[in-house]
């Protein structure tokens, strides 16, 4: 009995190798945890999906500004985060922007470009601050980081791409406020939880 067992535990171990590293990669380079914080957290997600699509609402330059500058900023917060440095109700914050975001997305307004900017960077200093603080602490800080601004900047293009498309959508411009809508009342849920 006890050599099948073994058996088992052998193949597991030559065919699904990761369970064998328990995690391994995430915690000694950090960049794959880095990498899935921002997909993987749900309020960082709708965040994220929104700024991307509200760039595209806006059109021009803004397409690209105004996510760069969530990006930047937050990874502003990521450090400040990694560094201790304290907040206020960072995950109020959060909840916040998924309010704020959505509620943007449902009025289908265009916001002035540096509005936009300065909007999306105020609650970037949130989500970099969550993702600075909730580094493992065998990450690399670098990789870490490197993980979070890439998933970010894959999301926010994701937003851009799902937001440029509602042109081609019959009733898209409509269907974008239902969607901002349904964020908006997410956010509303999370801030009062």
């Amino acid at each position: 009995m006890k050599k099948v067992h073994y058996l088992y535990l052998s193949l597991l171990g030559l065919f699904l190798p990761n369970i064998v590293l328990a995690h391994q990669a995430t915690q000694v380079n950090g960049f794959i945890s880095g990498l899935s914080h921002p997909v993987l957290g749900f309020d960082h997600l709708l965040a994220m999906i929104s700024v991307g699509i509200l760039s595209a609402q806006i059109g021009g330059r803004a397409i690209w500004t105004v996510p760069a500058t969530f990006v930047v900023v937050m990874l502003i917060g990521g450090i400040l985060g990694m560094q201790g440095v304290p907040f206020i109700s960072v995950e109020l914050g959060i909840a916040a922007s998924v309010l704020a975001l959505g509620v943007a997305l449902a009025a289908a307004k265009k916001m002035p470009q540096g509005l936009a900017m300065v909007f999306v960077g105020f609650f970037a200093l949130f989500h970099g601050h969550a993702h600075g603080t909730e580094m493992p602490q065998l990450a690399q800080a670098e990789l870490y980081a490197l993980g979070f601004v890439l998933g970010t900047a894959g999301i926010h293009i994701a937003g851009v791409l799902v937001g440029g498309s509602s042109r081609f959508v019959p009733h898209g411009v409509q269907l974008l406020r239902y969607i901002g809508a349904g964020i908006a009342g997410i956010g509303f849920y999370l801030v009062a939880v």
